[in-house]
């Protein structure tokens, strides 16, 4: 998993920046609880992880919300003990795209740095997003849509970014109507001559059949 002294430049410029947007909105020590159901509830005594399943919801409100994303948003990168879809679920459910312009391209430059960075080693070190599907799932939960990262998937040519791939095909589930974008995506030409590519590039290398195994797995998906 990345930490802050080894994390890529790109990812420790983004993070600098959302700490310095969120920092008018000050992080309190205790954040009120719903009337009905929970009393105040004190950061420091809360894991993470139990804190984030209910920030915006029955602890705290909009602008605890976004005093917290700083902190969540770079654990999300240097630990896996937070979930990226409930903390991006929750950015959703406050309605990002109704913040400030300079919010709003805060979270969005996080986001493509974190794919960036993701799609560059393989396996992923980005805690919550151990792998690319992990982190498409999560981008979606936005309601801004996946297919821009797909985009950049598309124009990445690393071997990284097709074992991650690879990956994907392998443990993709081509009849969840759920993942249909994602599956017209991955069913395209493109993609399977880009694994018979990778395939011949590293035929020598210890994943060379992990690629093969992909391309397979896509050339039964164009018969069926």
């Amino acid at each position: 998993m990345e930490s802050l002294g080894n994390m890529d430049e790109e990812l420790a410029v983004v993070l600098a920046r959302v700490e310095e947007v969120f920092a008018s909105y000050p992080r309190r020590a205790v954040l009120d609880g719903c009337p009905h159901c929970r009393p105040a509830t004190p950061v420091d005594e809360h894991d993470l992880f139990s804190l984030s399943l209910r920030l915006g919801g029955t602890v705290g409100g909009r602008d605890d919300v976004k005093s917290l994303l700083p902190l969540l948003f770079e654990r999300m990168v240097t630990s896996g003990e937070l979930d990226g879809s409930i903390v991006l679920s929750t950015v959703a459910k406050e309605e990002w795209r109704s913040w400030p312009a300079a919010e709003q391209q805060a979270i969005k430059d996080y986001l493509d740095a974190v794919w960036r960075s993701l799609l560059k080693e393989f396996p992923s070190r980005i805690g919550a997003f151990p792998d690319a599907a992990t982190f498409l799932e999560a981008a979606a939960m936005t309601g801004d849509g996946i297919e821009k990262y797909l985009a950049v998937w598309d124009a990445t040519f690393v071997p990284a970014a097709d074992r991650h791939l690879a990956q994907l095909v392998t443990e993709h589930d081509f009849a969840d109507a759920r993942r249909k974008s994602l599956t017209v995506w991955l069913c395209r030409e493109e993609v399977a001559d880009r694994l018979i590519s990778a395939f011949e590039r590293d035929h020598d290398a210890e994943w060379a059949d992990d690629l093969a195994t992909a391309s397979d797995i896509l050339s039964r998906q164009s018969r069926a």
